[in-house]
């Protein structure tokens, strides 16, 4: 797909003149104006009002130092930053990314993604996105308690329950958020809703951890039964073995799929008897482990080195649950020739462009990102609420409450993508439902 409104076109090549270097920023951004083209066309007022020069246009982009000391007393220097994209339908509501790769082009695209998904959730949530190059693996306690303080001690100056409200993602989870948390409390005095992911004792809400799990597998039930499908009998393939990939396990197991593959940064298992969830728990919550460990338990299983021959297992349908852009044309390829009809992604963005035009061509279900993994953001503001409330739900009330999002972000998005003459694009639903809700949000509110 190209664009072919001039409008959109000459946007574009001014996005990309003020973004030279923020490349995943530029693909993203191309990939949704042309997704929304037709909504351009249908309503001139969006251009008239600038809503679209607004859009492609992040709210405040935030970039500090965090300076922090390691065990040995060796001093530290790592970049954080917080990209507010959007928050014409509520306050920035986004993850925490602690990794090696994470740069400003990273943060940029993830929030501008992140405004869409949040928009999906029809909760009042606008979009951001935050993170650091500072790497947790291989780091003590202490340390991390460290790092997590000093980044904070800047961060609070821009965050707040009714302004912005990280959540973790890739690299943090209850350890990091408690530290957050406590040094935001410890400095501004206050006891409030600010960060989402909190452990029970202080906020945090259940279903939680098996939010964006969980929810991935609801939205693809959903789409599969629209299709007169479902994971009954079908196999299954996981990618990553962190809380999405090993909460859609569990959920698609409990919905009657046979899951054979999961994997980890190093390499992946099969098991073609499928894969034993409970061994997978132990040996990445409570130890800390390698995928590969698997086949200590299950000597019977196969463990490959590297992660992309993952996609070349025969399987009905693919999670991808592990990192963006980890499934190649190359791989899109693969599942076709092996006969897989559904890929739903649980990562952010992890099929690369060319291989979700790739799948649809030749009829794959396609669960796109911002739709298929926004059950983690659903219920991160389902926590928010709670906070807010001073009170906390059952599992069964926050379940219930996930599933229903997860099943009308299914039908918004295929209904978009009909009225929208795009039947069975879910890609494009995806960025017609989410941007419509928030245009005419900034709309309504005029230019600001």
């Amino acid at each position: 797909m190209a664009l072919s409104n001039a409008y959109l076109i000459d946007l574009m090549a001014r996005v990309e003149a003020r973004n030279p270097n923020d490349k995943q920023f530029l693909i993203t951004v191309k990939s949704v104006l042309e997704s929304i083209e037709p909504v351009v066309e249908k309503h001139p007022e969006y251009v008239k009002a600038g809503v679209l020069e607004l859009f492609c246009e992040q709210e405040r982009v935030i970039k500090f130092r965090v300076p922090w000391i390691d065990d040995a007393g060796n001093v530290h220097v790592n970049r954080g930053y917080r990209v507010q994209g959007n928050s014409a339908i509520g306050p920035y509501k986004g993850g925490l990314r602690l990794h090696p790769s994470v740069t400003e082009d990273t943060v940029k695209f993830l929030a501008f993604e992140q405004t869409l998904k949040n928009s999906l959730t029809g909760l009042p949530i606008g979009g951001g996105k935050g993170g650091s190059d500072f790497d947790p693996k291989g780091k003590s306690d202490f340390e991390v308690m460290r790092f997590c303080q000093s980044f904070m001690t800047e961060l609070f100056k821009y965050i707040g329950a009714d302004t912005d409200v990280p959540a973790g993602d890739i690299g943090v989870g209850a350890r990091e958020i408690g530290y957050l948390y406590g040094q935001y409390k410890r400095i501004t005095g206050l006891y409030e809703g600010v960060l989402t992911g909190k452990g029970l004792s202080y906020g945090g809400s259940l279903v939680r951890t098996q939010a964006t799990g969980y929810g991935l597998c609801y939205f693809t039930e959903e789409m599969l039964n629209a299709a007169g499908k479902s994971f009954k009998d079908q196999t299954v393939v996981i990618s990553g073995s962190g809380n999405v990939a090993i909460y859609a396990n569990e959920k698609a197991t409990q919905l009657g799929a046979k899951v054979v593959a999961m994997s980890d940064s190093n390499g992946y298992v099969y098991d073609k008897n499928g894969i034993d969830l409970a061994c997978v728990k132990v040996i990445k919550e409570v130890r800390r482990g390698r995928i590969k460990e698997y086949l200590d338990v299950h000597p019977e299983a196969e463990y490959h080195e590297g992660c992309a021959g993952i996609w070349t297992i025969p399987c009905d349908i693919a999670l991808p649950c592990a990192t963006q852009n980890e499934i190649s044309l190359d791989s899109c390829k693969a599942l076709v020739a092996n006969g897989c009809y559904c890929v739903s992604e649980g990562a952010n963005m992890p099929t690369v462009i060319e291989g979700i035009e790739y799948l649809q061509k030749n009829g794959v279900l396609f669960g796109p990102a911002k739709a298929a993994n926004a059950g983690g953001v659903a219920t991160s503001a389902l926590e928010m609420s709670q906070n807010s409330e001073r009170l906390s739900w059952t599992a069964e009330e926050v379940d219930a409450k996930l599933k229903g999002i997860m099943v009308n972000i299914y039908h918004n998005v295929a209904n978009a993508a009909k009225e929208y003459g795009m039947e069975g694009n879910f890609e494009a639903g995806a960025n017609i439902a989410g941007f419509l809700k928030v245009a005419n949000a900034m709309y309504a509110q005029g230019v600001c």
